[in-house]
């Protein structure tokens, strides 16, 4: 909301910038308050926190930091070159290497014929375009966990459970942040990380675009037989993309995260299965690449969206993650979007700390990665329905659109590079 009245006045806190023609101080209880506690919330207020930047962050939920316990994120996330880099700079990298799994390479694979078979593999090799992985795999429960114990020890960093940013009243010099238990909080910049459905963006009037698939996605973690050899395989039949992403072995044996896309009721259906019926649905799903899976999990549902705001910014707030995109899990692209926009904003709030949250900053932020987030999720969108198709006429032609892309090295190692973070 704007509000550009100019009478001056004086906020209690610890934090003082002086307003627009006045000598009044206004002082700030933080600096930033990070709206939003999931893993690009956390990343945010440790990127902030690691700059010197006085940091609240807020969410109505304790992170749940246990795979077993109910309510624990079963997704993975693949934290590709330039995401690691980032972390690695914000001093979260050392709690997580140790538990990490490179990723060498991407293996997509078309089982688009009469029978869920392999008739297309094609490998991309990170070592053709970086002695590097492309990028290293965690699963979410503990990411959730090493972020919220980092900011534990970090000074100047506040992380606050069991309270949500409700509403927003905002003027040029700064923000008032209204909480779920009636407390109000004073800073100079809100950043909404609080996710699709972001309550934060909704104060601040700010659109989406929203694309639905019919499609919801199932996540959980098997072992096999087989060793994934580093290798993270995206197999495409109808539906989506079936994908195991490589974690560490398991009791003993070689272990992946799933992600299986499928149609609404299909995936409904998926859900509601025993185990058995399930592990047999799902080891001809994957096409038999690595043996019988075996569930260790349980199995998370959600729906499938592409999911863009018109703008990233209003005043005295920015967007960032969910609450600015969300795209299919295909690609290993959405965490890693949500980090480009972090970097994005500490970048600028280190650059030029005097004017953090003010209108220009604000606007460089959202012409910095307002380009770079339309082209992806258009991108992804049109990669998703592909993967979705149903007719054989046109798997066929999916499988040979994969082997011509392949087949022409300059395109093959354009794509690896765009799939890492390269602008297009």
């Amino acid at each position: 909301m704007d509000d550009r009245a100019s009478t001056p006045y004086v906020l209690a806190g610890p934090r003082s910038v002086q307003s627009a023609g006045d000598p009044t101080l206004l002082k700030f209880d933080h600096d930033i308050v990070v709206a939003g506690g999931g893993i690009a919330g956390l990343a945010a207020a440790a990127a902030f926190g690691n700059a010197g930047l006085s940091v609240l962050c807020v969410d109505p939920a304790p992170p749940v930091t246990d795979r077993a316990a109910e309510g624990a994120d079963m997704r993975s996330t693949a934290f590709l070159q330039p995401s690691q880099g980032l972390l690695e700079e914000i001093g979260l990298w050392d709690r997580l290497a140790e538990h990490a799994t490179p990723l060498q390479t991407m293996r997509i694979v078309d089982a688009g014929g009469d029978q869920p078979a392999p008739r297309v593999t094609r490998d991309f090799d990170a070592a053709d375009i970086s002695d590097r992985p492309f990028g290293w795999n965690l699963p979410n429960w503990l990411l959730r966990r090493e972020f919220a114990a980092h900011l534990d020890a970090l000074d100047g960093v506040e992380f606050r459970t069991g309270t949500a940013a409700m509403r927003l009243f905002t003027r040029e010099t700064e923000a008032r942040i209204g909480m779920s238990d009636g407390s109000r909080v004073r800073a100079r910049l809100v950043v909404a990380a609080d996710g699709r459905n972001s309550a934060m963006r909704q104060t601040a009037g700010i659109d989406v675009r929203t694309t639905r698939f019919g499609q919801k996605a199932l996540a959980f973690a098997v072992t096999h037989d087989a060793p994934h050899d580093n290798v993270s395989t995206e197999i495409h039949r109808t539906g989506g993309p079936f994908t195991l992403v490589p974690l560490p072995d398991h009791d003993g044996w070689h272990s992946s995260a799933v992600v299986w896309m499928e149609a609404g009721p299909r995936a409904e259906a998926l859900a509601a299965m025993d185990v058995v019926e399930f592990e047999a649905a799902m080891t001809e799903r994957s096409a038999g690449l690595f043996g019988p899976l075996r569930l260790v999990t349980r199995r998370a549902l959600w729906p499938i969206i592409a999911q863009e705001a018109t703008r990233l910014s209003a005043q005295r707030m920015a967007l960032v993650a969910e609450a600015a995109h969300v795209v299919p899990p295909i690609g290993a692209q959405g965490l890693n979007m949500s980090l480009k926009d972090i970097a994005a904003l500490r970048d600028l709030a280190v650059a030029s700390p005097d004017t953090l949250g003010d209108r220009a900053m604000l606007d460089a932020y959202h012409n910095s990665r307002i380009a770079d987030i339309r082209a992806r999720v258009a991108g992804i969108t049109a990669l998703n329905r592909i993967s979705m198709l149903s007719p054989q006429p046109l798997r066929d032609l999916r499988a040979q659109g994969l082997d011509a892309l392949y087949a022409v090295a300059p395109l093959r190692r354009t794509l690896m590079q765009l799939g890492l973070g390269a602008r297009g």
